[in-house]
């Protein structure tokens, strides 16, 4: 085994930002070490327009500080009322890199997304005339289906119909949580990614539940057994081009998550790159890691791998910040629970 890795710079392509004072203070963690990611659409008000989009690029790009490098992929959040016109003319210009489902009330911010979809069906089409991805937050949000069952229905109820109905489209499952969507992945052919965040290859339900509840390991899709965990795992480090990294790093103040009814979301925007070097370590698999992190993404994309590299090293145990200050409280990093080895150099 090695202790030193230089890969291509990775990317992330499932990023949330925030904005304002938020994203001031977390944009910094994740330009740190990424060249690029795709960011979550889902403010208040959602970036459900072009020139929305647009004007949120401006303010990231704002807030990066200087000596930084950092290029933000903008999407748009789908509603039962975008226009198809303006989906077209927002890739047409570079500008979006993708659009985003949000069934209704399935994650943080998703009360503008999508309850009825056949009314959009007309941007799917569209969207798969030009080549445009749709990124997929796969959960149903039916109070009777079990929290845990969620991502297992949607494919059935949900995803499945609706690639059958629009074959030419292309779809990243995002965050994928179960065994059941690794399967659904590895058994198409074309047209289909998924995107695995960090949390999930180390988390599984218990590390929520057991022992009292843990507000900062809870997320959304909500973590799984334990063998949906190494399914998780087995994927990420098989090397197999349709599986690569989005963090779904997601800041929340300590007294947003800690509250009565917390926040989902884990912030893994500092540590990722230790932290998946420890997993995939753990699997005899470095030399997947590039792949992950730095290469199947943009092929999916069809966008040009970065040139820059990055190195980690193997040493004394990195130590990393507990909290992120911001100007609107303390959020606190990831924590895995055992330590880490590798660092960016």
């Amino acid at each position: 085994m090695t202790d030193t890795l230089t890969i291509r710079r990775p990317d992330d392509w499932h990023l949330h930002l925030r904005d304002g004072a938020m994203l001031h203070a977390v944009l910094p963690e994740s330009a740190r070490h990424f060249a690029r990611a795709i960011i979550m659409p889902n403010l208040v008000p959602p970036v459900v327009r072009g020139e929305q989009a647009a004007a949120y690029r401006d303010r990231i790009l704002a807030a990066l500080p200087d000596g930084m490098s950092f290029e933000p992929l903008m999407t748009l959040y789908l509603t039962e009322d975008t226009d198809p016109d303006d989906v077209a003319a927002a890739h047409q210009s570079g500008l979006i890199k993708a659009v985003k489902l949000y069934p209704a009330g399935a994650t943080t911010n998703s009360a503008s997304g999508v309850r009825d979809f056949d009314k959009v069906r007309p941007v799917l089409e569209r969207m798969a005339e030009i080549g445009l991805p749709l990124c997929v937050h796969g959960e149903v949000t039916d109070a009777e289906i079990d929290i845990f069952d969620r991502e297992a229905v949607f494919i059935d109820r949900v995803l499945d119909p609706v690639r059958m109905s629009t074959p030419e489209l292309r779809v990243v499952m995002e965050h994928v949580t179960t065994s059941h969507a690794v399967e659904y992945v590895v058994s198409s052919e074309v047209g289909l990614g998924a995107t695995i965040t960090t949390h999930h290859l180390i988390i599984n339900r218990n590390h929520i539940l057991a022992g009292g509840i843990k507000p900062h390991y809870y997320c959304l899709p909500v973590a799984k057994r334990e063998e949906h965990r190494q399914a998780l795992l087995v994927a990420a480090t098989s090397g197999d081009e349709r599986f690569f990294l989005g963090t779904d790093s997601a800041p929340h103040t300590d007294a947003n998550k800690e509250m009565a009814c917390g926040c989902a979301g884990c912030f893994t925007a500092s540590n990722t790159m230790s932290l998946l070097a420890e997993m995939f370590e753990s699997k005899r698999a470095l030399d997947k890691l590039e792949g992950f992190t730095s290469i199947h993404g943009p092929s999916f994309y069809g966008l040009p791998v970065n040139e820059e590299t990055i190195t980690l090293t193997k040493g004394s145990p990195v130590e990393y910040p507990a909290k992120i200050e911001t100007d609107d409280g303390p959020v606190t990093v990831f924590e895995p629970g055992f330590p880490l080895h590798w660092r960016v150099s």
